[in-house]
């Protein structure tokens, strides 16, 4: 077992646009920014109290970090619950069962009047804000967005680490085939070096979440999260403006999402098996050129 090579994410406690744009932007370089919602009623509002006294008799479906198997979707809950008991169920204690990709819009757009859209050179797409939600022993698997946008990831109530990989490590990743993932048998709080020996080369980037803080992410990172109490956060989407990664974007979107999901109905945990081997034996075969 091993460590990653981490750098630490830059802090910075305010940012100007221009700065924002020359310094993390252009360079496709994460950078979190401590005050960002400072002149947001979010700031002062959002905590899991708030969020629970909006939730009446909603259902949400939950998540946790184990993978989906045979037939399954790729992305599958595990179970439904109502927002309000499953609440409840973070504030009491660890729990794996997260929510994902809660659409703000559609779910409570009330809250929509509590944050502003940063004007810091991201033209962010207004209709889709998307909250996530978990406790200690909530991960998220290692995974890079497959609509490839700039996000801008918002954190409330308690404190979440984030790990991150620019798109270039993605040749030592073991990422799976047709999929936005790596293999989901690697532990990457501990990684197995002797298992997965291009795990070694891997370089990234670390940081903690609290409460009101905004973390960049540029299109295509990896992330891998843990949340380290009970905590929500919510991100913001900016989409490419680049030709070459919004036909990437299209061809994730459009085909690559839907054949997987066939071709797990099709040959189930078989297809699963084929990608998991190809994956394995492809990188494995990058770092020995």
């Amino acid at each position: 077992m091993g460590e990653f090579k981490l750098k630490t994410i830059e802090r910075v406690k305010s940012i100007s646009k221009e700065d924002f744009i020359k310094n993390y932007y252009k360079k496709q370089k994460p950078v979190l920014i401590e005050n960002l919602t400072n002149d947001w009623p979010a700031k002062t509002k959002w905590n899991l109290d708030y969020i629970q006294s909006l939730a009446g008799d909603q259902v949400v479906p939950l998540y946790n970090s184990k993978p989906t198997k045979g037939t399954q979707k790729s992305a599958e809950p595990v179970e439904h619950m109502k927002l309000y008991e499953y609440i409840e169920l973070i504030k009491a204690g660890p729990t794996e069962l997260r929510i994902f990709f809660f659409d703000l819009m559609k779910k409570m757009p009330i809250l929509a009047k509590d944050f502003t859209y940063p004007d810091i050179g991201l033209k962010f797409f207004k209709r889709l804000p998307v909250m996530f939600f978990g406790s200690k022993d909530s991960k998220v698997l290692a995974h890079y967005d497959m609509d490839l946008a700039d996000l801008m990831h918002f954190h409330f109530h308690g404190k979440k680490s984030v790990t991150l990989f620019s798109p270039d490590q993605t040749k030592y990743l073991y990422k799976i085939p047709y999929a936005v993932h790596n293999l989901e048998s690697i532990d990457m709080a501990n990684p197995d070096f002797e298992k997965y020996p291009a795990l070694k080369k891997v370089e990234g980037f670390y940081t903690e979440m609290n409460h009101g803080e905004a973390l960049y992410m540029p299109s295509g990172y990896w992330h891998y999260i843990e949340y380290l109490n009970g905590s929500f956060s919510m991100t913001l989407r900016a989409f490419t403006k680049k030709p070459k990664t919004a036909l990437r974007m299209l061809y994730n979107v459009a085909f690559m999402r839907h054949f997987e999901n066939v071709m797990r109905k099709m040959r189930g945990q078989k297809w699963i098996d084929y990608k998991e081997t190809l994956a394995i034996k492809k990188t494995n075969k990058s770092i020995k050129n």
